[in-house]
């Protein structure tokens, strides 16, 4: 396969997940929507976090409800846990790398809050245990997650899985449906404001 037909066919593969999503994840991104829209819009905290590509994809939601994303409005509280290298690392250091995001729930986390965990495998032990703790401590418990869920998906309060095999097919959908999220929360408030 020459590089053209590689392109070609990365490109259909990813278009071919997203347009099955649309007929089997509508409903709950939708839902995914309701929930932290009525938490952030109420003053509750969105704490995202996930390792590597998934790290970057909760830094980059973050800072989409922080800054904004479509339209001028308020900056609405959410926080990255994987961009503090003093805590993450002084954490990963004295305790275990599997604490360098529940020990920040711990610390920060409390009812009505959000914690929102990505993993394209539903396995990542420091995910797991930040929703054990966001659990303990009362937060509503959100996953998106990668081929079938791993042992994640037993811990949500909601899951949105992506059914797929191919970490990076599962990536590029976890950053859409981050932006639709973005989107849907964005049309709210432009509604409240017009």
């Amino acid at each position: 396969m020459d590089e053209i037909e590689i392109i070609k066919s990365e490109l259909k593969s990813s278009a071919e997940l997203k347009l099955r999503l649309t007929n089997t994840h509508a409903a709950i991104i939708k839902n995914t929507a309701d929930i932290i829209y009525d938490a952030v819009t109420k003053g509750s905290v969105l704490f995202l976090f996930g390792n590597g590509g998934s790290a970057a994809d909760a830094q980059h939601i973050a800072a989409e409800f922080i800054n904004r994303f479509k339209i001028e409005r308020q900056s609405l509280p959410a926080i990255a846990l994987s961009t503090d290298t003093s805590v993450i690392t002084s954490i990963g250091n004295d305790y275990s790398f599997d604490d360098i995001f529940s020990k920040q729930i711990i610390a920060l986390g409390k009812k009505g809050d959000i914690a929102f965990g990505i993993s394209t495998s539903g396995n990542s032990p420091n995910v797991l245990k930040a929703f054990s703790a966001a659990k303990n401590k009362g937060l509503f418990t959100i996953g998106l997650l990668g081929k079938d869920g791993g042992k994640a998906l037993s811990m949500v309060d909601l899951a949105i899985v992506i059914d797929h095999t191919d970490t990076p097919r599962i990536q590029e959908a976890h950053i859409t449906i981050g932006h639709i999220i973005c989107s849907i929360i964005d049309h709210r408030i432009k509604n409240l404001q017009s």
